[in-house]
């Protein structure tokens, strides 16, 4: 196992340079840049390109990439074109609030779709299967960012005590509020922004549960262990849900990705302070140095746990071994 991991990891190397590189050359390649943010409407040619010189923009694409390439290799990802302020902090002030919206949304997710998904293949074509079945596709159609703005008219502009926007109201902090009344705060800053990422997952991962969950059922040994007399629930919970468990694992890598991506409408949306917002925010200026920062932490974040996933599988099955 260990030697695997090793692997993997080297693995990782030249896998995020190839991302890297793939996302600088889009990012050049797409119309504007950080000049026509920092330049004024009146400013004169030579003045354009003394600030495209400042930053190095006036230089070979290749050049510009390896440049900051160096830099990141240093722990450097370099200023904000647009606000001069070092990257790196500002991104460590808002990754924060981005991963615990999708540890809650990822912990909403498999909590709720595991299950459907089970009782779903236990009671194939009954009308929970197809109550279920019907919702997921449902969800699975939904725009996120319509459901978030459905969601905010009908639900939080008639319920006065749902927020619309932000991660806390202004003022309560622990030590002024005290523990509950914080807490509560936050959940209930929480739940509309949770609800519209769990909604599109819960859907996927409940579908590829009881897909799996019907492929095991199937299988002889599970009829074996029936016919030895073992409960019901020992059948299903011991020997069918680990099996069933391994593909679902695999989603979980892809499900990080999904909500990365999913995040930068849903937190533009309810101005939750996290990096989404801050990516469409630096999209917005072109703030290169920002955005390669941010899809470089995403990419790093998806390939680990990936790599998660796959330890997972010798865990639930052992018969999986990575020598």
């Amino acid at each position: 196992m260990q030697v695997y991991i090793l692997r993997r990891l080297l693995q990782m190397i030249p896998l995020l340079i190839g991302i890297s590189i793939i996302s600088f050359l889009i990012m050049h390649l797409a119309p504007g840049s950080p000049v026509d943010i920092l330049a004024s409407r009146t400013a004169t040619p030579e003045q354009v390109a003394h600030i495209r010189a400042i930053y190095g923009l006036d230089q070979p694409i290749y050049v510009q990439y390896w440049k900051w390439f160096v830099r990141i290799i240093r722990g450097d990802f370099g200023k904000s074109f647009v606000e001069g302020r070092p990257v790196l902090d500002m991104i460590l002030e808002r990754l924060p609030n981005t991963l615990y919206l999708n540890f809650v949304v990822a912990v909403i997710i498999y909590a709720a779709a595991i299950p459907v998904g089970v009782i779903s293949a236990l009671r194939q074509y009954t009308w929970f299967d197809n109550v279920v079945t019907s919702l997921a596709f449902f969800g699975l159609a939904l725009p996120s960012f319509w459901f978030a703005l459905l969601l905010i008219y009908y639900v939080a502009l008639n319920v006065e005590w749902i927020p619309v926007a932000g991660i806390a109201s202004y003022g309560y902090k622990l030590e002024t509020v005290g523990l509950w009344a914080f807490l509560l705060d936050r959940l209930r800053h929480l739940l509309l922004p949770a609800i519209v990422l769990a909604a599109g997952g819960v859907a996927s991962v409940s579908r590829y549960m009881r897909s799996s969950m019907l492929e095991v059922i199937r299988q002889d040994y599970i009829r074996t262990a029936r016919a030895k007399g073992l409960s019901e629930r020992v059948v299903v919970y011991k020997h069918a849900l680990r099996n069933a468990l391994i593909p679902v694992i695999t989603v979980i890598g892809l499900q990080v990705g999904v909500l990365m991506a999913g995040a930068i409408l849903t937190e533009t949306i309810f101005s939750w302070p996290g990096m989404g917002r801050l990516f469409y925010r630096s999209a917005e200026r072109v703030d290169y140095a920002m955005l390669m920062a941010i899809i470089m932490i995403n990419a790093i974040l998806i390939v680990f746990f990936n790599l998660l996933a796959d330890i997972a599988y010798a865990y639930l099955d052992p018969r999986i071994r990575y020598d």
